[in-house]
């Protein structure tokens, strides 16, 4: 017999499981993932899917600096393969293959693989999801871009974030004159454009020095490229640039300008103006992009961007966590944020490196699933207002009371649900407590539980009661029916309830101060808005009890813990 081998149990660094049990993060991404999708499907989007590695000559040229992060796979004695960076140059592979597809909006949800650092609690992983919507095709300037935008207020806003996130967005050619008026020379371009990008992880004092000793930048350059990074804002910033006569002057810096010029109206057509920041300092280091560039962040995710700053940058901690832990490496260094959590862009050259003469514009956004997920995460334990989160979707639990279990009526009973379409469960006991079962059901959140017990049995009925009511409610005891009747009845009761939580939720909305539009919600309209939902859910009460007592009676029930 050969001798075991110990060794630590664990999954490898920068990955993690998922599972139901952990403090329900699985119900929370699989909320995200849904979210997200859902708002691709409103814009059109259809879905692919390919392969999870490529071939190596696919990937490599198009990350830059980020090109040493791919993972390269052993040669098997055949082709050289490397797993998947990112979704997008996938895609472009996929359109310069069929050549019949000359315009797509895509979206693809999928996982993609980097050897970065990790750090778990802040969803820096070497596995990890990414949601990508694509549109590609040939169409009037920045129509497609602005829709872009739109669909990442319309996801941040749908997960609930109610404004607390940024758009950062900037322009390549923007970019590129910039770096030619204050003098880059154009072989240097692309490695200090991939050197202002890290102005998001690290100060400036930091990227000056990068610039300069490790580039070979001159120190003049340097400094007149940081009196332009630190600039912010949205059209007035526009026209700042256009005042400027040197930079009105470069070819690229007016294709840039121009292009945002139209793009600020029409996100001010779709209302998504307010959540966008043109922001100087956002570089995107990939080579593949070629236009407007964006990123979207949460407060305190990047250092402030001051070139005055003199000195060293903060060291990072020397704290370290538990050897072995899920966040070794820089996880513990308070210097560094979550850093961006959704970004894309303009990419119209990349499906052109594949097919030649076959150009295919495109532009995309790209979200983050593992760190909006922490960040959402986070947000859900700090809001003691926020909805118990459920470990599953079952609208109702059937429990017995009384010594016989009745599991066969029990069984009989899901079944008939579950032929409606009724998403129900029971205890897997023939003679289950009835503590158990309630602790089943309350564990997961089931909204509705139908009762049987002897009295039920012989008489061909059920009672159905809903989880959770305030005393003096007509139905805290729970509602008899027949059993023919029950199916209609929790449908009735299952959709009452979805709407009054829906009326619920959208009052909540009205407390957002900046929601899409950044409209202001004064507190008199909220006291007017909250009254009409109470009024509507008193109403809806009053006429709850008839809809089941008309067919039968509402009895004592039989002394049993379902009150």
């Amino acid at each position: 017999m050969a001798p075991k081998i110990k060794f630590e149990l664990k999954t490898p660094k920068g990955t993690k499981d998922c599972a139901p049990r952990e403090g329900k993060d699985m119900v929370i991404r699989d909320k995200i993932f849904s979210t997200i999708a859902e708002v691709f499907k409103r814009h059109g989007g259809v879905t692919i899917d390919t392969p999870v590695f490529e071939l190596r000559d696919i990937l490599s040229g198009k990350y830059g600096e980020d090109s040493k992060l791919i993972y390269d796979l052993a040669d098997q004695g055949g082709e050289i393969c490397s797993l998947r960076y990112d979704l997008t140059v996938p895609f472009a592979r996929f359109l310069a293959m069929n050549k019949d597809i000359q315009n797509i909006k895509r979206y693809h949800i999928a996982k993609v693989y980097r050897r970065d650092q990790p750090a778990v609690s802040k969803g820096r992983m070497r596995e990890f999801y990414q949601c990508d919507f694509d549109i590609a095709g040939s169409f009037d300037a920045m129509v497609p871009d602005a829709e872009v935008l739109r669909i990442i207020t319309e996801v941040f806003e749908g997960l609930g974030w109610n404004g607390g996130y940024t758009i950062k967005l900037n322009h390549r050619k923007i970019l590129d004159g910039i770096f030619e008026v204050c003098g880059v020379p154009e072989d240097k371009i692309r490695t200090i454009s991939s050197a202002v990008d890290k102005l998001d992880k690290m100060p400036w004092a930091d990227v000056r020095k990068e610039m300069t000793i490790e580039k070979g930048l001159d120190e003049g350059v340097a400094d007149r490229i940081g009196e332009w990074v630190v600039l912010k804002g949205k059209q007035d910033l526009l026209e700042k640039l256009r005042n400027n006569e040197e930079l009105a002057a470069n070819a690229s810096m007016k294709k840039g300008m121009d292009d945002l010029a139209l793009l600020f109206e029409y996100l001010e057509a779709f209302n998504a103006l307010d959540r966008v920041s043109f922001d100087l300092s956002l570089a995107r280091g990939l080579d593949y992009y070629t236009g407007l560039i964006y990123e979207v962040v949460t407060e305190g995710s990047a250092p402030s961007v001051t070139p005055g700053q003199e000195g060293e940058a903060p060291k990072p901690s020397k704290k370290r966590g538990k050897k072995g832990s899920e966040d070794d490496d820089r996880s513990n260094d308070p210097t560094v944020g979550v850093g961006s959590i959704a970004a894309g862009g303009r990419y119209d050259e990349l499906v052109g490196m594949f097919s030649g003469k076959n150009q295919i514009p495109c532009v995309g956004i790209s979200f983050g699933v593992d760190r909006i997920f922490s960040i959402t995460k986070a947000k859900m334990a700090a809001d003691k207002s926020a909805a118990a989160v459920r470990n599953n979707d079952v609208d109702v639990y059937v429990i017995a009371f009384g010594g016989k279990g009745f599991l066969k009526e029990r069984m009989s009973i899901c079944a008939t649900l579950w032929e409606a379409g009724i998403k129900a469960e029971f205890l897997y006991k023939v003679k289950p407590k009835v503590p158990a079962q309630f602790k089943a059901a309350e564990v997961n959140g089931v909204p509705f539980a139908i009762f049987l017990g002897e009295d039920e049995v012989a008489g061909g009925k059920v009672k159905i009661k809903e989880m959770g009511l305030q005393d003096g409610h007509p139905e805290k005891e729970g509602v008899l029916v027949d059993l023919k009747d029950m199916t209609r009845e929790v449908k009735v009761r299952l959709q009452r309830k979805r709407e009054l939580d829906e009326m619920t939720r959208q009052a909540e909305g009205l407390r957002v101060v900046h929601g899409i539009k950044g409209d202001e919600v004064k507190a008199s309209e909220l006291k007017v808005e909250d009254a009409k939902v109470e009024e509507v859910k008193t109403e809806e009460k009053a006429e709850e009890a008839p809809v089941a007592v008309e067919q039968a009676p509402v009895e004592q029930a039989p002394a049993n813990p379902s009150a």
